[in-house]
């Protein structure tokens, strides 16, 4: 159960990040929301898909882990095996509060419950002194990047569902063992109707800077074999 606190140094002086990343961690996720700055990053390693919320009125932009729930096919030796880890994932344990009251700034919200959260090794957020650390510094950035360019996919999303290039997937997924998983309650984007857009749509979604990661999202879909792969490996590996 969670145990969200407003971090100060007060209280949490003594309180360390552990670096491990792994299910025990908190890590094991089939999915994180991402956002349309993060999709070059992304794209190299992560097939990009987009989800509707569980209340289904909006889209959102995910990272896609696994095929499974639960399962994280980068999470290796306490690491994970992977040139970038998503931003929504980097920041945990920590989440960025909202004011109580109009005018007050964004705190740094951490739950104290999470599993990397120590009092012995690893990060420290406060020094001796009780100033912040480059790492909490660096966490707190990241929080306000994360927060601004979450709230800002919604133009994109809807963008998209403007043009109507959103088009639900589904995959089967053979391994070697003979095992099958289905990926679906998913969309892509639809190739055939980007490429069919008129001029004046094009222009619109390059003004608005959605064109180059449109693309992007389309190209991380051959992120998808090697993630296949990385499951077939792990399948192989446990008969």
């Amino acid at each position: 159960m969670s145990q969200l606190v407003a971090v100060n140094p007060l209280d949490h002086k003594s309180v360390r990040i552990l670096d491990q990343r792994s299910e025990a961690m908190g890590d094991g996720v089939m999915i994180c929301v991402s956002f349309p700055e993060e999709f070059r990053k992304l794209q190299a390693h992560y097939p990009i898909l987009f989800q509707l919320s569980p209340d289904r009125d909006r889209f959102n932009c995910v990272a896609l882990f696994g095929f499974e729930q639960g399962e994280n096919l980068f999470l290796q030796n306490d690491k994970w095996d992977a040139g970038y880890i998503p931003l929504a994932m980097d920041v945990h344990p920590f989440l960025i509060g909202m004011p109580e009251t109009e005018g007050e700034n964004r705190k740094v919200v951490l739950d104290l419950e999470h599993p990397r959260v120590s009092e012995g090794e690893g990060q420290r957020i406060f020094d001796e002194n009780g100033m912040a650390t480059t790492y909490l510094e660096n966490i707190s950035t990241k929080l306000d990047y994360l927060d601004k360019a979450y709230r800002n996919s919604a133009d994109y999303l809807a963008t998209l569902q403007r043009y109507d290039l959103l088009e639900s997937l589904a995959i089967d997924v053979t391994l070697s063992d003979g095992s099958q998983n289905r990926l679906v309650n998913f969309h892509t984007i639809h190739e055939e109707k980007l490429a069919e857009l008129d001029e004046s749509a094009l222009i619109d979604l390059h003004k608005r800077g959605y064109l180059m990661p449109t693309y992007m999202a389309l190209a991380s879909l051959s992120n998808l074999s090697a993630l296949i792969q990385r499951k077939d490996a792990i399948s192989i590996h446990d008969l």
